[in-house]
């Protein structure tokens, strides 16, 4: 459609203003005008809606999907426009031919995706960063599309397996920041990387990023500071803490944003804290935060939440044999229990709940610590014996972390915090948070008045948009690109998730493809939602676009 009007809404431009009610033209993917008394011959009723930006999500995994599944699946489905993929260091490129068992490996142990369908889904007609974004554009995706390139695929790129066990020399860090540059000059979104204890990767290893030292990673976020162009995102652990990524943003002068600080006891009012007094004394981080609790399924096929425990950790590395012959071992039991009790993050067993099961179905929703005070034995006891009784194929779920509602409040009304962490395209088969921006805008605004509807809608448009400085987007005016999202404020909601089997190799994943109260979303000026229905699967326009940044200097 080259024109169109959304007529009759109120109109939240992004930038935290009032709203206003006016009529929105659309010619040729850019807004023409807003006002009164517009028409086209093509018309969406927005009445008793808001006219939004699309919304922006800086937080998904969506490196290896993109090729299969161009809508974006379940993130379209939510009024999101934009997403940054890449996350964590996790990207899939640049890769070699001899590193794509590894990398499908990788992203296997840390995000929970397919081997086989990742095999099935990638064309892996790429090797360097620039070659990956082309081959992306070339089939095209619904949304527009920006990624970071990844720390740990250009240590692997670079170093080969060494990557996982030694330093890179200087002369392996030099080609790192070359490729760094050569990724930002074809149009990456940033660098990214981790350090977190929590991302164990393939055979049980630490991911080949935390073998790094921290001068590497700042060695290639300097070419960023060269260009004055992109943004930096890490999931902090040894090395790079809260009261260290601060004074590294000044170093390098361009936004770093960090994975996450979380709604737990302790944990938020001290990174709160941190904040407060580094934004006084003037500072480009912006720590990511979640409105959603962290609600996983897990099942000891692949024990994820206990991964940074040794005793876990290195069953990755045996047979399924060998793994189901250490879970009836009491003595390795009783190990494992005293391993997490003493983890950085304690698990917490009152947190789990029985999710799915084929033959304990009386038990489901049910909590672990309640049966297990059933059965005279400790939780870890309890669901290991029932997991072993339908061959580990039991499905426990539980609040990982971010539950404290009191910390979630604070931490999504605090400036210079950008909402992230919806994680969209990983531990598909564990959670689905991609309903991220209708779970804020239904329960932390209109049902919690936590937050004013213009506030939220500037955190899921303009400010994602300021941090990248993506041009004409995040903001509702004449002459930017039309990302447009229009939702009822009464009745906008998350929906249910649900699990389906719709991906290459005929895996399973979770999805929220029902959400409430998104009426129509426009990309570059052409519907992918009408009326509440999602055209975004089944249409054959691919309107999305790679996200252009302006410089910093």
């Amino acid at each position: 459609m080259s024109q169109l009007v959304i007529r009759g809404g109120t109109v939240i431009d992004g930038t935290g203003g009032e709203g206003f009610e006016a009529d929105v033209l659309v010619e040729d993917g850019r807004i023409s005008q807003i006002g009164t008394g517009l028409s086209a011959e093509t018309e969406l009723d927005a009445s008793g809606c808001a006219v939004t930006p699309g919304f922006i999500d800086i937080h998904t995994h969506y490196d290896a999907q993109v090729f299969w599944d161009p809508a974006l699946t379940p993130s379209c489905f939510h009024g999101v426009t934009t997403v940054v993929a890449g996350n964590c260091g996790f990207s899939v490129a640049p890769t070699r031919p001899e590193h794509h068992e590894t990398i499908a490996l990788t992203l296997e142990k840390v995000e929970d995706m397919n081997p086989a369908t990742l095999a099935a889904g990638i064309p892996w007609d790429f090797e360097t960063f620039p070659e990956y974004l082309a081959s992306v554009e070339r089939r095209g995706t619904v949304l527009n599309y920006a990624a970071y390139v990844g720390h740990t695929a250009l240590r692997l790129f670079h170093m080969g397996h060494d990557a996982y066990e030694r330093a890179a020399t200087d002369d392996e860090v030099a080609a790192m920041a070359k490729s760094v540059r050569e990724a930002m000059e074809a149009g990456a979104a940033g660098l990214a990387t981790s350090f977190a204890p929590t991302h164990v990767g393939m055979g049980g290893k630490p991911i080949c990023s935390r073998m790094a030292e921290f001068s590497e990673f700042e060695a290639m976020s300097m070419e960023l500071s060269k260009l004055g162009r992109g943004v930096i995102e890490a999931t902090l652990g040894a090395g790079f803490a809260f009261n260290e990524i601060y004074d590294f943003q000044r170093r390098v002068g361009v936004p770093v944003t960090y994975t996450a600080l979380l709604a737990m006891p302790g944990l938020w009012q001290h990174g709160s804290n941190i904040h407060k007094e580094e934004r006084a004394k003037g500072t480009g981080v912006w720590p990511q935060v979640s409105c959603r609790k962290i609600t996983m399924q897990v099942q000891l096929s692949e024990p994820f939440p206990f991964d940074q425990a040794q005793c876990f950790a290195s069953l990755y590395a045996g047979s399924r044999e060998e793994r189901l012959a250490k879970y009836q071992d009491a003595g390795w039991r009783a190990q494992a229990l005293e391993e997490l009790s003493h983890t950085p993050l304690p698990t917490r067993w009152e947190n789990f709940e029985l999710a799915e099961s084929d033959i304990h179905t009386g038990s489901i929703d049910r909590k672990l610590v309640d049966l297990a005070k059933e059965r005279g034995e400790s939780p870890l006891d309890t669901m290991i014996a029932l997991s072993l009784e339908e061959n580990l194929t039991t499905r426990w779920r539980y609040i990982q972390a971010n539950d404290d509602e009191e910390g979630i409040a604070h931490l999504i009304q605090q400036e210079g915090m950008a909402l992230g962490l919806s994680d969209a395209g990983a531990h598909i088969g564990m959670l689905c948070d991609a309903p991220l921006p209708t779970d804020l805008l239904g329960n932390w605004v209109r049902e919690r008045g936590v937050l004013p509807l213009e506030k939220a809608v500037h955190k899921l448009t303009a400010e994602p948009a300021s941090i990248f400085r993506f041009e004409d987007r995040g903001i509702l005016r004449e002459g930017a690109h039309a990302d447009v999202t229009v939702f009822d404020p009464r009745t906008v909601a998350p929906g249910p998730i649900r699990r389906v089997r719709d991906f290459p190799a005929d895996a399973d994943r979770l999805t929220a493809d029902a959400p409430q109260g998104i009426r129509h979303v426009l990309v570059n000026g052409t519907p992918i939602q009408t009326n509440g229905t999602s055209h975004a699967t089944t249409m054959d326009a691919r309107p999305g676009q790679r996200p252009t940044q302006s410089n910093f200097k």
